[in-house]
């Protein structure tokens, strides 16, 4: 049995990220997020992946939220202040990831499980899986970025109930909400987040990253800085050799041969 928490590898153009904590249905502790985080590197680092799949170990969970053993370890407050920071500082690295990432949740995606989701980009859920922020039912709220991002992506009483009640959603209702992208069956979902991550990862490199900067950055200005901001990573992606090559490649009716960066 492997015991790495994270592990990685690489199929074409797409990096595959596995949490690989299945007997803790992969929950979140240090190790498992510093785990994260250095499979994140080399994946950023891999100049041959450029699109990122991301599902969990077994049919049980994507990620099972917090290790509760670990939380209920009573710690100076210092202690919490400084992991909830490690917590921030992962999952908006994979937020802000220069390569697009699909989330194939595959299982339980629960508290920091749910909160590390909505850092995706894209997100394909199995139809037997399930999602939620079930914090408050411990007395606790979603820390790990959940209160803040979850409003930004859904409407903000329907954001107000999940918190509020702890309730879970199933794969059809996220759905519904806008929270997923599709519901597959389990037997489909890694092989269609697969060849999603690869059509992602035919385009430009450069275009992706540009693209999601473009997004990221842009959510949080006012619209008449969003569209400067806008115009500043266009006139880069104009500049760049990609661009010329996809324009042409279109003029010669020939798929186009992208360098990236």
């Amino acid at each position: 049995m492997n015991d790495e928490a994270v592990l990685t590898r690489r199929e074409g153009a797409v990096g595959v990220m596995t949490f690989n904590r299945p007997e803790r249905l992969n929950t979140l502790d240090l190790p498992m997020l510093l785990a994260m985080e250095a499979a994140l590197d080399g994946l950023e680092a891999d100049a041959q992946v450029r699109a990122i799949v991301i599902t969990g170990a077994d049919d049980r969970a994507f990620m099972a939220g917090g290790d509760i053993n670990d939380l209920v370890t009573r710690r100076p407050t210092s202690w919490y202040d400084e992991f909830g920071k490690i917590v921030h500082r992962v999952f908006h690295r994979f937020e802000a990831c220069d390569k697009p990432t699909v989330a194939a949740v595959n299982g339980w995606a629960l508290g920091g499980g749910m909160e590390f989701m909505l850092c995706t980009d894209l997100r394909l859920m199995a139809a037997e899986a399930r999602i939620g922020l079930p914090e408050i039912r411990l007395g606790l709220f979603p820390g790990g970025g959940g209160s803040q991002r979850l409003m930004r992506q859904i409407p903000l009483c329907q954001a107000k109930k999940l918190m509020f009640t702890g309730d879970h959603l199933d794969a059809s209702q996220a759905l519904a909400l806008g929270l997923v992208n599709d519901v597959l069956p389990r037997t489909e979902l890694l092989p269609r987040a697969l060849a999603l991550a690869a059509r992602i990862a035919a385009h430009s490199p450069q275009t992706l990253k540009l693209l999601k900067h473009s997004m990221l950055h842009g959510a949080e200005m006012p619209l008449e800085q969003a569209l400067a901001y806008e115009r500043a990573m266009l006139a880069v992606v104009l500049d760049h050799a990609d661009a010329k090559e996809g324009c042409q490649a279109f003029l010669d009716k020939r798929p186009p041969r992208f360098a990236g960066a």
